[in-house]
């Protein structure tokens, strides 16, 4: 691949403010560093939580709802907001967006994976940046990836990323657990097949979004199947993006 291609995923708790609706202000600055991105000729592909948080905000529910439906109502009202404040921000930049929702059942059959790939390679070539996230109004319990971490992954998969980028509220990987223990210590690099991945990886995610360190984990090692590095790093660090774009170590970085 003569340029590199990164896919992006920012999770809820960073775009919503810890779920106070979207935080326009930080979602501002991400759009502001991927155009840079792309002015250094990488192609980006943005895997956008959000959706679920934002028509939570909008329908007045102060807690995550349990039942599959709601969550469904929730993200499809949520995702207007979403796309719209995307759409708006990279326009300033003369760049078009485009929304590209997907089910697991999309990308485990051979067809449909195939199309979503030509069309993603489309988009990238016409210079647009897509953005990507479950199809929550139609999935079930039994398709549903359960995370945007797992999405983002098998997109790095499908289109042949170069790098997987997890934003998160954490710097990254930890040798332990730091909301238990004071001494825990930042993995700045490791391996993906590394047993300390799995061991210090929390199952467990905020109440906002549905998945914790250990499916940032798990989908570092999907991304790793088509030879994808994977950085997990903190979206609450200044021009994070920016940053990882000029080669600086930021995070946790996961190589195979």
């Amino acid at each position: 691949m003569s340029k590199q291609r990164w896919v992006i995923k920012i999770g809820s708790a960073l775009l919503t403010n810890n779920g106070k609706g979207l935080d326009k202000i930080a979602i501002a600055s991400w759009v502001k560093q991927i155009v840079k991105l792309t002015q250094k000729n990488i192609d980006i592909i943005l895997v956008s939580s959000g959706a679920i948080a934002e028509g939570m905000k909008r329908l007045g529910w102060n807690k995550r709802p349990e039942n599959i439906h709601k969550l469904q109502a929730a993200a499809a009202v949520g995702q207007m907001g979403l796309v719209q404040t995307y759409e708006t921000l990279f326009t300033q930049y003369n760049i078009h967006t485009a929304q590209v929702l997907l089910t697991h059942d999309n990308l485990v059959n051979a067809n449909q994976s195939d199309n979503i790939s030509a069309t993603l390679n489309t988009l990238l070539s016409l210079g647009t940046v897509p953005i990507v996230n479950e199809n929550d109004t139609v999935a079930t319990d039994e398709i549903k990836f359960g995370d945007n971490d797992t999405l983002a992954a098998l997109v790095a998969n499908l289109v042949g990323a170069t790098r997987l980028i997890i934003l998160t509220d954490q710097s990254g990987v930890y040798d332990a657990d730091p909301r238990q223990n004071a001494n825990a210590k930042l993995i700045n690099k490791i391996h993906v097949n590394d047993e300390r991945l799995t061991q210090v990886a929390s199952r467990t995610g905020g109440s906002l979004g549905s998945g914790g360190m250990y499916t940032k984990v798990l989908a570092a090692k999907t991304a790793a199947k088509s030879n994808a590095i994977t950085i997990i790093a903190s979206g609450r660090q200044a021009n994070v993006l920016t940053k990882l774009g000029a080669g600086k170590h930021i995070g946790t970085l996961i190589h195979c």
